[in-house]
């Protein structure tokens, strides 16, 4: 046996003073005692590599976190960061062209797989997300209407009236309430009915006039903000929304400049604006940021925004995070004059995605700080908590 040979070896070196017998067996037992610690030893050093590359080939973030996106589950989703609509190049399989990826702000992803996908060109199926992030409005392929779905208990509102896809337009804008009441959807092109504000608890609703993006709601319903930024920017404001329509109060302002629009600021009475200095030969020239009060379109404030990279070709603002800072998405694609047209066919149905990138910016010094990268095509492909803006 070779393990007799190597204490046999190992006693030849030794003075004969103790019995053979006894030394073999104690030679024996050290050297299994010194193998099962090898042994030990390695399989530690193997679990810890092991636990080292795991760590090191899952994604950032959360190591809960599912890689893969998962159907939306009946109930118990956490709180919406955002969320973003897929597009699929030619070609594709297993891809969901035209849904709603809804992204939790643990990192969790899930299909929205109740809303009507998009088909572009020529139908946009909205969503919007409640400020803090809990519930989501969207256009139910099922219901053939707007549903509103509370995230955590899976509780669904349907709206009173079925409004036919054909008239979602080829761009829509949904907004929702804070509570999750009301649902405002206007789009473009005007077609022949008008917008809605709905009221999802009395199952009532209200008329808005098209081309117009809902940016502000009071919490009872009765107080809108709406912006136009084509082919005029304008303002506009409507009271006493669920009263007979004399007692109507509405008052709109035409701006002697392009503006892209924020949501209504959380004093009630402003938007921000990012002065857009395009032309035709000289495209996306953006200018600098103001405050506007929405009643009178009088300017208060001018800004110099500081902090957003070189070569910022389109901004949209959106959600405001306090009474100082609102978002920005910005992008950095070639803009092309409106003479330079590629003739070129696409060689895919829908275009590449490109990168978006979301700040912080501070409305009173200018200065803007990182909070998010986002894929997606374009501004309208990706819905933030809170009113959309209008770019």
């Amino acid at each position: 046996m070779t393990w007799l040979r190597d204490v046999l070896v190992d006693l030849a070196d030794d003075s004969p003073r103790v019995d053979l017998a006894e030394r073999t067996i104690m030679l024996r037992e050290r050297r299994r005692r010194t193998t099962i610690s090898l042994v030990a030893a390695a399989m530690v050093v193997i679990t810890a590599l092991g636990a080292t590359l795991t760590v090191r080939l899952l994604p950032p973030g959360p190591q809960d976190v599912a890689t893969r996106p998962d159907e939306l589950p009946a109930r118990g989703v956490g709180p919406l960061s955002h969320a973003r609509k897929i597009f699929c190049p030619a070609g594709a399989e297993n891809c969901r062209d035209g849904s709603w990826l809804l992204v939790t702000r643990a990192g969790r992803k899930y299909y929205l797989r109740q809303a009507l996908p998009s088909l572009r060109p020529g139908r946009d199926s909205p969503l919007a997300i409640s400020r803090d992030g809990r519930k989501i409005a969207y256009y139910s392929a099922e219901e053939n209407t707007f549903q509103v779905r509370d995230l955590a208990s899976g509780q669904t509102t349907t709206a009173p009236q079925e409004i036919p896809s054909k008239r979602l337009g080829s761009v829509s804008r949904l907004m929702l309430s804070d509570d999750g009441r009301f649902v405002a959807f206007s789009k473009v092109p005007d077609l022949k009915d008008p917008a809605l504000l709905i009221d999802m608890r009395e199952g009532r609703t209200r008329e808005l006039p098209n081309r117009w993006v809902p940016v502000g709601l009071s919490a009872d319903g009765g107080f809108i903000t709406l912006a136009e930024y084509s082919p005029k920017a304008r303002l506009r404001t409507m009271s006493n929304l669920w009263t007979p329509s004399k007692s109507d109060h509405t008052t709109t302002v035409t701006l002697p400049q392009h503006y892209h629009f924020s949501p209504l600021a959380p004093d009630g009475a402003t938007v921000a604006a990012i002065e857009n200095h395009s032309t035709a030969k000289r495209p996306c020239r953006i200018g600098d940021l103001v405050l506007l009060d929405t009643r009178t379109g009088k300017k208060r404030t001018t800004t110099v925004m500081r902090g957003l990279p070189p070569g910022v070709t389109g901004v949209s603002l959106r959600t405001w995070l306090n009474a100082d800072e609102v978002t920005v998405l910005t992008t950095t694609v070639r803009c092309r004059p409106a003479s330079d047209t590629p003739t070129d066919k696409p060689t895919q149905t829908n275009p590449p995605n490109r990168t978006i990138h979301a700040y912080a910016l501070n409305v009173r010094t200018g200065k803007t700080r990182k909070l998010a990268t986002h894929i997606t095509q374009d501004f309208s492909s990706i819905a933030l908590p809170g009113p959309p803006g209008a770019q």
